[in-house]
Parts: structure tokens; sequence; C-alpha cells
């Protein structure tokens, strides 16, 4: 399964997927690619770019669809849309492929899925759009700022409407931009076991490119084929995480006798931090709520040796009697709607909608009442999310000073998408007082 037509057919069995099932991108796109590890980098690349591109651009190219085809994309069958969709990505954004071949392999894909009857629409609406792209007329930005910045961007207009409302037009069109941007792999070094200069030794001698970030023990790496070939990593000398969720256990600061509980801890990277801060003395117990999400951050733990970290599967929204008033730093890192993270999670945008984020922020403000108790006086509460969304993060914020009145606000800071190359994420940290 190496040539180009196959490739395109895998692509299109993920689009289904995720476009008319329930599966994750970020997920799907991973097993498949561990999947089919022994094909050619190239050819993984390929698959990667054309199955994230289409779903992150998927407004814009339903836009362009419809300026040329007579029946719009709502209403066409769901195999021809997301073929359509494929060979519009490739017309517009993949300059290494030829029109004739975005527009032939199509065709040949419609035919073996069974559309052979439609194969003619698809290839009359590509090569109309292959001959026409430069004449595509975009919503006018003065006339339709919403509309104009959701297609240009392939954003939800809800979301656009809401970036706008709360940060205005500036700060929305970086967001915008960022979420738009390939996403760099971020790791942070496990000092406990290696320098990061002795690592950017080991890795550059793997063939990896490691580059600094704002963090001295954080780089952005690339030149890899995939992570599991990396002896560095299968080793646990690195961890993945972004620069953005390295800050939640810069700002909690834990002392080195700390006893840590992070309440929603999967897959248990800031908790790893955490206990890396610690050195040999304190402790991190990292929880969550599902079997698998324990079990991930148990094989983590494995990997980087981590001796001062347990592990326990818990409801964040059940109050724990046992740790009430011992935990020196409780991390809470809160379920939210992922709007900081788009560039990685591509699909989120179209999963998530008002109604869920209003659940969302419902459903962090039981958990921070309920994990309150944890702190002993003097201790913290760190709060984080990975969204860009003020309900859910300064509101819920201020909404617990004012039921906590023993703690205080000592910062909080929300990053924005790019910023400093993360992701999007919000950190507060409270002091409790008495």
């Amino acid at each position: 399964m190496t040539d180009s037509v196959n490739m395109r057919e895998l692509a299109l069995e993920i689009l289904m997927e995720v476009t008319e099932g329930r599966a994750h991108s970020h997920q799907l796109s991973g097993a498949v690619l561990s999947k089919y590890q022994y094909l050619k980098k190239r050819d993984r690349a390929f698959l990667t770019r054309l199955t994230e591109g289409t779903i992150r651009q998927r407004i814009e190219l339903d836009y362009i669809i419809d300026c040329f085809s007579k029946v719009k994309t709502t209403k066409q069958k769901p195999v021809i849309r997301n073929i359509l969709r494929m060979g519009v990505y490739q017309l517009k954004y993949m300059d290494a492929v030829p029109a004739s071949a975005a527009c032939n392999e199509a065709v040949k894909l419609a035919k073996k899925k069974g559309f052979g009857q439609l194969s003619g629409f698809v290839n009359g609406v590509l090569r109309s759009i292959a001959g026409g792209m430069d004449q595509i007329a975009y919503p006018s930005l003065m006339e339709e700022p919403v509309r104009a910045r959701s297609v240009r961007y392939s954003m939800p207009e809800w979301i656009v409407a809401q970036w706008l409302s709360e940060y205005g037009e500036e700060r929305t069109d970086q967001m915008l931009l960022a979420s738009q941007e390939e996403a760099p792999v971020a790791i942070r070094v496990n000092t406990r076991r290696i320098t990061p200069e002795e690592l950017k030794e080991r890795l550059l001698a793997e063939g990896v490119q490691a580059e600094p970030t704002v963090l001295p023990y954080a780089f952005l790496i690339s030149g890899f084929d995939y992570l599991n070939g990396l002896d560095s990593f299968r080793e646990g000398l690195f961890y993945v995480q972004d620069v953005s969720s390295m800050l939640v256990a810069e700002y909690a600061d834990p002392k080195p006798d700390a006893y840590c509980i992070d309440v929603c801890g999967a897959p248990g990277g800031k908790g790893l931090h955490l206990s890396e801060k610690l050195g040999d003395g304190g402790h991190v117990e990292i929880r969550d709520l599902t079997e698998k999400k324990v079990a991930l951050i148990e094989e983590n733990i494995r990997r980087c040796r981590a001796d001062n970290v347990t592990v326990k599967q818990w409801d964040a929204t059940i109050p724990d009697a046992s740790v009430v008033g011992r935990a020196d730093l409780v991390i809470a890192d809160l379920p939210c709607s992922g709007l900081g993270v788009l560039r990685r999670k591509t699909d989120i945008r179209y999963r998530m909608t008002k109604e869920q984020q209003g659940e969302l922020a419902a459903l962090q403000r039981r958990i921070l009442d309920t994990v309150a108790a944890y702190v002993k006086p003097g201790g913290a509460l760190v709060c984080s999310t990975c969204t860009v969304h003020r309900a859910e993060n300064e509101d819920n914020t201020g909404w617990f000073l004012e039921t906590h009145p023993e703690f205080s606000c000592e910062m909080q800071r929300q990053i924005f998408p790019g910023e400093d190359g993360g992701d999007g994420f919000f950190i507060a940290k409270l002091i409790r007082r008495t």
C-alpha cells in the first residue's frame, strides 16, 4: 500500500470516520500511522497532511465546492463530499500534486467506492475548480466580518463571534492564523535522567533536529520518522508536551518535600513534570477518571522511571475524605472546550458547541469546589485549561474566589495560541490562606 491511490483511499477512510462517525482525528490518524509504520516516510507524511489539512480546512473547502457545484455539499453523499474535499485541498494547498492527478485520482476513488455513476460529476466539479481557483470571490471582511473569517480560516461562525466579542479583531485574527499552523512537536527533558545538553547530543546522533524554546529544558524537535523509533524516547529521556502546558508546573513551583495531587492528570505530563521538580523528596499522586486513562499514566511513569509518583483512579467531582487538608499543591487541569489546541486537534472546532461550553464551565466549578478542600493552609491550587474562553477561565477563577474567600489569587494568565510557540492555555494559581 505504497502508491498514492491507496494513500488517498486510506485518507478517505479516516475522513469518513471523523466527519460521519465519532472518531477524533488526532487519535485515529495516530492509530493508522502506527499500523502502517512500514510505509515510506513520504507516504505517511502525505497521508497526514491530506487528512489533517482536509479536516482543518473543511469550511473553506465546502465554500469553494459550493461555488462550482450545482449540488451543494450539504446535499451530496458523504463519500462524494469527502472525495471532493480531498481533491480541492490538493488543488489549493498541495503544490507538489499536479491538478490532473488530484482530479484523476478522485474519479478513480469514486468508482472504487461504488459511485461510478457520479464519477463524471466529481471530474467536472474538480476540473472547474482547478481552472477557476483564482476567480473565487470570498466573503468581504468589511461587510461580513464573522462569515469572512469563518470561511477564510475554516472556523465555525460562533467561535469567531465569541472571540471577536471577548478579545477584539487583532487578537482574534492572530488566534485564527495560529489555528491554521502545523503544530510543532515540543518535548520536555527528563532532567532526573539527562541534561538538556546531553539529550540534544543524543537526538542529533539519532538524526533529530532540536531547537530551543522559552524554557531551558524544552526543545522543538523535527526530522524524525516516528517517536517509538527513537531510543531516547523509549528510554524515557524526554516527554512530549506542549510548552504552554509545561508552564503549569513552572507556576506551581512546588517545594522540594511537597505532597502534590494532580486530579485530572492523564496522560501524566504535568504530574511527571512536578515529580522532576521535587527531586528526591516529596510525592505526586496523579488521578484520573477511567481505567484506560490510569493505564496510560502508569505507562508514562514506567517509561520515565519516576519513583516518587503513584496513580489513583478517581472521579474528581467526588470528595475524597482521605486527603482533605493534606496537599501542599493541587493541580486541576480541567475538562474544557479545547479551543487553545485547534492546531493539534483539528476537528474540535466542528464538535464543540456553545451549549457544551456551558456544561464544561459548570463541570469545572464542581471539580474546583470539590478539590479545594484538599489544599492545606499555605498550600496552592493551580487550575488550568487548554482553551481560550472567559467563561471557562477568568470567570470561573472569579467565581471560585467569591465562593472560597479562604483563597487568594497569586497569578492568572491567558496564553493565546501561538504565543511563545505554544498552544492556547489558561493558568491560575490560588493560595489558601487559612
